[in-house]
């Protein structure tokens, strides 16, 4: 092969190809002043796919690195490298073997992409996290009926933090602020009633949140935001509501950390919904 043309690296894999690229490509910066042409084959899951790869590898004289799990692509690809002479490499095979004999002799699954399902939870993370944010404080009414959890309360009970919280553990939660003198948006009443939890808090521990909140943002300190006999108010209309609804649990946030808060409300979602699993199962 000319020198200056790249060298082919082919990577072989019976899932995306990422693992394997990553690997070569931290190897490779080790180096200077070469030329390669890395091509991924990812999704090879048929001992065919792998000897054709390897016989396309032999005619354009590359190098083959794998990272396959399962026994019957893995035995393939070894044995087309031989016979075509390929210089290959197993990048997994190994890492198996060690962790093998660590794990008390303990076999490895053989299943490609087996990082899916963590990836699948990050990627559900992610959405939640992308929910929550966009239905904090009311915003999108409409879409209450998606929430896997809808909070509500007075201004300063901790709805944002709380949500924040629990889409960073994987649930989509939106929170509706409940505002003395208005009515809260009628789709609250129109969704699962056993996803909403109310949140209320003692007048004098809001009050004083309240107007650390008005001396940081410099905020006029005469405003009802901040009195106590509207907070007095604010809270009994809150209450009014949760009277009205007696399927929404009320959770006091008063001196209660954010993590605290959020593991009282999955401990009531977790006992509701195997309820409903037991219901659905005598039904059935």
């Amino acid at each position: 092969m000319p020198e200056n043309e790249p060298q082919p690296i082919f990577i072989v894999s019976d899932s995306s190809g990422s693992t394997g690229e990553s690997i070569v490509r931290a190897a490779l910066a080790q180096f200077e002043d070469f030329l390669v042409n890395i091509r991924t084959y990812p999704h090879v899951t048929e001992p065919r796919r792998a000897e054709a790869v390897v016989r396309l590898a032999a005619r354009e004289n590359a190098i083959v690195f794998f990272t396959l799990v399962d026994p019957k692509v893995h035995t393939a690809i070894g044995a087309a490298c031989e016979a075509h002479g390929v210089d290959s490499h197993d990048l997994m095979g190994p890492v198996l073997g060690k962790l093998a004999v660590y794990l008390g002799g303990r076999t490895a699954r053989g299943i490609p992409g087996a990082r899916t399902s963590l990836s699948a939870e990050y990627f559900r993370r992610v959405e939640a996290v992308e929910f929550t944010v966009k239905h904090d404080d009311g915003a999108e009414p409409r879409h209450l009926r998606n929430a896997d959890i809808v909070l509500t309360g007075v201004s300063r009970t901790s709805k944002t933090p709380v949500s924040t919280y629990l889409a960073q553990k994987g649930w989509k939660v939106a929170n509706v602020p409940l505002v003395l003198g208005i009515d809260p948006p009628p789709e609250l009443f129109e969704i699962d009633q056993t996803q909403i939890f109310g949140l209320t808090i003692e007048p004098e521990a809001l009050h004083a949140i309240r107007m650390a909140r008005i001396r940081n943002l410099g905020l006029d300190a005469n405003s009802n935001y901040g009195h106590l006999e509207h907070i007095l108010m604010e809270l009994e209309y809150a209450h009014e509501i949760f009277r009205q609804n007696p399927t929404w649990p009320v959770v006091d946030v008063t001196s209660r950390a954010v993590e605290e808060t959020a593991t009282v409300i999955l401990k009531i979602h977790d006992e509701r919904s195997k309820t409903r699993t037991r219901e659905t199962t005598i039904r059935g």
